[in-house]
């Protein structure tokens, strides 16, 4: 028995802990059906999240294959994570959160300078977060693609225009995701301070993974 909140509703032993700081990246293998809680501690995190098949690089993540199977460009419970090859990588089989984005991107010393100036091409991005955990395991700039964006808040404007706003989660509040396959699990906490997808404050994350 725990008195540990974070890890209400999960079944099966936890085999995997772990506290991501502010700012920083974080990669983790995760073996088909084991679960992936991620856990936004303090709220109003972005968690900037990409996904390779652990045992041909090749395949990873694609936001095109799973915007077009589900037909919309937000995740909710039962959305599928589909790769370069149609397959199904993780299922989102419980979020505390009403959706998340597919669109929004990963911010980078390019995006910052040209939409906050350029005394902010020095900060810390999510491309650099995602180039460094990659790194660990061979995988270069081409290998970034386009990720999710957990707890991000990217409302589409009746005119077409992206928002990028004060997110929709709290302290607490979770996702979890189903590996459907072996796969290589690569998040940058996302260090954006210049809009409010981390309330202009980056906050740790908890990554919890179950058997």
């Amino acid at each position: 028995m725990t008195n540990d909140p974070h890890l209400t509703g999960l079944v099966g032993p936890v085999v995997h802990d772990e506290i991501v700081a502010a700012r920083a990246p974080w990669s983790h293998r995760v073996d088909a059906g084991q679960t992936l809680r991620v856990i936004d501690v303090e709220g109003n995190q972005a968690v900037d999240f990409l996904l390779y098949a652990a045992d041909d690089d090749a395949e990873r993540y694609s936001a095109q294959d799973t915007i077009a199977a589900q037909a919309n460009i937000f995740l909710r419970t039962g959305s599928a994570l589909l790769s370069s090859e149609g397959r199904a990588m993780m299922t989102i089989t419980g979020t505390s959160v009403e959706y998340h984005d597919t669109i929004g991107g990963a911010c980078s010393c390019e995006s910052n300078s040209l939409r906050y100036g350029h005394h902010t091409k020095a900060q810390h991005s999510c491309v650099d977060n995602f180039l460094e955990a990659n790194l660990r395991d061979g995988r270069g700039k081409r290998d970034i693609v386009s990720n999710v964006n957990f707890f991000m808040n990217v409302p589409v404007e009746p005119d077409g225009v992206l928002g990028i706003v004060d997110g929709i989660s709290a302290p607490g509040l979770t996702v979890d995701l189903r590996a459907d396959m072996d796969v290589i699990v690569v998040v940058s906490n996302c260090p954006q301070i210049n809009n409010p997808c981390n309330g202009f404050n980056p906050t740790p994350v908890r990554m919890i993974v179950t058997a």
